[in-house]
């Protein structure tokens, strides 16, 4: 599978290029456009992944939907256009072991690679504006994340720290906690930044530069009432 990422960053969309025979999973609703030889069939499950309802349930929990598209070429050279809900960013990862990715952030993989649901934990859920469930991609293949507004990488070795609500996925070799951005829980919330995730270990780490909550409150008052 070939691919092109086009109108980064702020409104991208994923161009991927099939041969015969070849599959990719993509998020229910993600397809814009494709060539006449690609079918399509949507199942609970990923390819010769198990347990179909009940990680159909999980991902629903992880703001994901509890379907997945599974597009097949059945000529040579066939085109599939994808893109997020919001307006945003698209990166393609080779995934090769495990990746965390925050609700609504899955966007498509090679069929090599199971989507499946994790609990976060209540702490982390409650504190760190992200879902109770986060998606969890294992195997080897293709990845394409997705963002709100532009997305970056940072390879950590050691620590890092990052506002809540702002991270898209990270490699499963890291860990993050729930600390405030300040010595003292004052400052922290005066200094307007509260609560950060600290993130120890070392792997990969992808952000995205806005938080879709904060843009719902300032945009809020500005439109007229209905």
């Amino acid at each position: 599978m070939n691919f092109e990422i086009l109108a980064r960053p702020t409104a991208a969309v994923a161009k991927l290029t099939l041969d015969q025979g070849e599959e990719v999973t993509c998020e229910v609703g993600a397809m814009i456009a494709m060539s006449p030889g690609l079918t399509v069939e949507t199942t609970s499950r990923s390819r010769g992944g198990g347990g179909g309802i009940l990680k159909g349930i999980k991902r629903i929990f992880a703001g994901e939907s509890f379907f997945l598209n599974h597009f097949t070429a059945n000529q040579p050279g066939q085109t599939l256009i994808i893109g997020p809900g919001l307006i945003g960013d698209i990166v393609h990862h080779h995934l090769n072991g495990t990746m965390i990715v925050q609700g609504q952030s899955w966007l498509a993989s090679g069929t090599n690679i199971e989507i499946d649901a994790t609990w976060q934990g209540f702490g982390k859920a409650l504190f760190s504006g992200e879902s109770w469930f986060w998606v969890k991609c294992t195997g080897t293949g293709d990845l394409f994340l997705s963002s709100f507004g532009a997305i970056y990488h940072i390879d950590v070795d050691g620590e890092y720290i990052v506002d809540t609500g702002h991270i898209v996925a990270f490699e499963d070799t890291l860990e993050f906690r729930i600390r405030k951005a300040n010595p003292s829980w004052i400052g922290s919330f005066m200094g307007g930044e509260g609560l950060v995730c600290q993130f120890s270990g070392r792997g990969k780490l992808y952000c995205q530069s806005h938080h879709p909550p904060n843009f719902g409150h300032k945009l809020g008052p500005l439109l007229a009432p209905r």
